[in-house]
């Protein structure tokens, strides 16, 4: 049983509907991998032999009860900015390419994808294929190697997704099939509406219009949920608000222009009110800021010179605010950056907002990947209380630590009070220990009553989120009849 889940559009939740049939199939006992053949994301994961993949597809794979492999997401773009992505390529860096250059090799990537697609299968059986982006981008399908391409090279049951609450939903559908070419709009076995806000028994007749519209059939309508699952890509920060925590503690996560990896602080959104403040807006009035991991240090260390946000942080300095750099914002915080000509188009040294008295120095196109556990031995109020943590590692370019204190056992690097700090570790904060040091510190100071994060919290979500996804799935959608569907689809691909 395979299927792929494509989309009238971008966010519309393909991601959470691949995590959640893999959910729903895991439950029933059948072992099932999630797969997206290519992924542009800046939110990226290790998996356990030191492979990098798009955070949706380990969040899925999760979801599927498996191990994270590079299988599943073959292809990975980072966007760089100046239209140069790096390609990662069954999770290694494979090169920095322009988009123009990138589609020379759409031949040769497509059939990674497909012997990767093929490897799961043997395996586990069961794949459920995710899409990218809108499934009717007519202008790619020469070169859509997640969408069509893909569809035509797989000959599977597509399911299509569309967002009722963006609006023109028939509009969405409708278009979306009338666009597909003629082989492959056969293929669409069923249309699931998602994010509707309200009592979905208000749709009824526009189900039965959609399926008389296109032919067809609507297999559910699922109602909006907010459940803790981390966010795939940039376009979720717009939808990120202030959470209803009970708590007037403010934490401001500089929003870099090129941010990643910005899911490491979806734990402490849950219990603090989490700003993602752009540059040059002031850091005045924030309990502790924090400097996200980057793309490109080199040009988002420049751009927040620009904007003014060095002199925010050494005023916030001087108010004794923690401020704390994960990755390449570890890297921001240091003296200087020397650049061999990787992150900048030629060799130069930058300098870095002098937080920290470190040197970070990029030399060779290496990427270190790798899962790590520690423990916090650094000074201060903060990282003593963190105990042992988990996490992992995605970074160019190394850091000489000079004098100071460790942040963690073997890495990072802290001030000697241990108000500032900085770790390559991604993930830091989706350790409930972690989340709960700072936290607890930051409540006290602010003589507010702290309640500490569960210890069942964190990670890449946990099993009671991923069987609160598909219970809300299951009740919105017709799960009985997508599975004898493709049940007796992959019965006939084998007789």
């Amino acid at each position: 049983m395979s299927l792929i889940v494509l989309g009238t559009a971008s966010h519309v939740g393909k991601s959470l509907t691949v995590a959640a049939l893999c959910r729903a199939l895991y439950r029933r006992g059948i072992p099932v991998a999630p797969f997206k053949s290519q992924n542009m994301s800046l939110n990226s994961y290790v998996t356990a032999d030191g492979s990098e993949i798009g955070i949706a597809q380990a969040v899925q794979a999760f979801a599927a009860g498996v191990e994270p492999e590079a299988d599943m997401n073959p292809v990975l773009l980072k966007p760089k900015g100046d239209q140069t992505s790096q390609v990662v390529l069954l999770g290694r860096p494979y090169k920095d390419v322009q988009i123009r250059d990138y589609y020379a090799e759409t031949d040769m990537l497509l059939a990674e994808a497909v012997a990767a697609f093929e490897r799961l299968k043997r395996r586990f059986r069961h794949v459920v294929v995710e899409g990218a982006g809108g499934a009717a981008e007519v202008n790619l399908y020469d070169r859509d190697i997640a969408n069509i391409r893909l569809a035509r090279a797989l000959r599977l049951p597509i399911v299509l997704v569309a967002d009722i609450e963006r609006g023109g939903v028939f509009a969405q559908v409708y278009g979306t099939l009338a666009l597909l070419p003629e082989d492959i709009r056969p293929l669409v076995a069923g249309v699931i509406v998602n994010k509707f806000r309200g009592d979905p028994g208000l749709f009824v007749s526009g189900v039965s219009k959609l399926e008389e519209l296109t032919g067809v059939r609507v297999l559910g309508v699922v109602p909006y949920a907010d459940i803790p699952l981390p966010s795939e890509d940039s376009l979720s920060i717009a939808d990120k608000g202030h959470r209803k925590t009970g708590t007037p503690v403010r934490i401001a996560v500089v929003r870099l222009p090129r941010i990643s990896n910005f899911t490491d602080f979806e734990l402490l959104e849950q219990h603090a009110a989490v700003d993602y403040v752009p540059p040059g807006r002031p850091l005045a009035g924030y309990d502790c800021i924090i400097l996200p991991g980057t793309k490109n240090t080199v040009e988002d260390l420049a751009a927040l010179n620009r904007a003014g946000t060095g002199e925010e942080l050494r005023l916030a300095r001087e108010r004794g605010v923690p401020i704390i750099g994960i990755c390449g914002g570890y890297q921001m915080l240091g003296r200087r950056i020397v650049d061999a000509g990787i992150e900048s188009e030629s060799p130069a040294e930058h300098p870095g907002f002098g937080l920290l008295d470190v040197v970070t120095a990029f030399t060779g196109y290496r990427k270190t990947t790798v899962q790590v556990r520690r423990r916090a031995t650094g000074p201060g109020p903060i990282l003593p209380a963190m105990g042992e943590v988990e996490g992992y590692e995605i970074h160019m370019g190394e850091t000489e630590r000079g004098d100071l204190p460790e942040a963690f056992a073997g890495e990072g690097a802290a001030s000697p009070d241990g108000m500032v700090f900085g770790t390559y570790m991604h993930g830091l904060f989706q350790n409930p220990g972690a989340a709960n040091a700072l936290l607890a510190y930051l409540s006290e100071r602010r003589g507010v009553p702290f309640e500490p994060v569960a210890t069942e919290s964190g990670a890449l979500g946990v099993a009671a989120a991923y069987d609160d996804l598909a219970r809300h799935f299951e009740e919105h959608v017709d799960m009985e009849a997508i599975l004898e569907f493709f049940m007796a689809r992959d019965e006939t691909s084998r007789a």
